[in-house]
């Protein structure tokens, strides 16, 4: 019964460390584990220079896997400390927390897949929770709400778009087939209408002709209003949704949900004690 007690108390404990910024000791944890995926990220874009892994590469490959298997032991301390391991493991952290190791391993098998380390930086995300950025909490929530009330609105209007670049990028092979070989296919065309459309214009297609060029012209203009749209929709439903405030950083070890309110006492998904 002691070492019961004893286990389920130390499993709280390390639960505050591990998923909650409100202690010193918390904090300090986050902290280490924030400068580690820093470090772990500039090891691996000094390694892809060549000159550098030549001369550091055998340091490289150790640092990479002391990082690792730091990153392993907090997964694994994650999954231990939660109710509900399945609930963390499936979650979006949960998630990038393994993604963040599997590169390290899976380069036994696969060259190169070290590199993939680099989707550690997803982890910083939690910089929010370290330094008790509430307010910055509850705007990705009010802008994620917004996205969410505004899919429908956009994908009617990515829909449009779309019809527009395949429409044009007919016009234009017909238009321009005969008299430049740069239009060589349907395909190319709707690349050569995307690209016009969003202004980013790489000049590797050009149109030749009179008439291509005054529809290129026109999608040209075109492509202002299609990058104005979706920012007037996504704006107008984040002004309809109320922004939520005064979020604290506690996570609930039941649901291991987050998003509470300071003064909250239980959990508003389980109802479990926020302790």
């Amino acid at each position: 019964m002691e070492r019961y007690k004893y286990c389920t108390s130390l499993r709280e404990r390390l639960h505050e460390i591990i998923f909650e910024a409100d202690t010193p000791a918390g904090k300090a944890f986050d902290v280490i584990i924030l400068v580690l995926i820093v470090f772990s990220v500039i090891i691996v874009m000094l390694e892809s220079v060549r000159d550098y892994t030549i001369r550091y590469g055998d340091y490289f490959h150790y640092l990479e896997w002391f990082v690792t298997i730091i990153f392993t032991i907090e997964y694994v301390l994650r999954i231990w400390t939660v109710k509900k391991p399945f609930k963390y493991i499936f979650s979006f952290y949960g998630i990038v927390d393994l993604v963040s190791i599997l590169p390290t391993y899976l380069s036994f098998f696969f060259q190169g897949s070290q590199y993939l380390m680099i989707f550690r930086t997803l982890r910083l995300l939690r910089i929010f929770r370290v330094f008790k950025l509430a307010r910055y909490l509850g705007a990705s929530s009010l802008l994620l709400g917004a996205l969410m009330a505004s899919r429908v609105k956009i994908t009617v209007f990515l829909a449009m778009v779309i019809n527009v670049a395949l429409i044009s990028g007919t016009l234009m092979y017909l238009i321009e087939g005969t008299a430049n070989n740069q239009f060589s296919s349907i395909p190319r065309s709707v690349y050569w209408a995307i690209v016009t459309m969003t202004t980013v214009g790489y000049g590797d297609i050009a149109p030749a002709t009179e008439l291509g060029q005054f529809i290129a012209a026109i999608l040209m203009l075109t492509g202002y209003g299609i990058i104005a749209v979706p920012t007037g929709i996504v704006t107008s439903e984040m002004i309809n949704i109320k922004p939520q405030e005064q979020l604290s950083t506690q996570v609930c070890s039941a649901c291991n949900e987050d998003g509470h309110d300071k003064d909250a006492l239980f959990c508003k998904y389980c109802g479990e004690n926020l302790h």
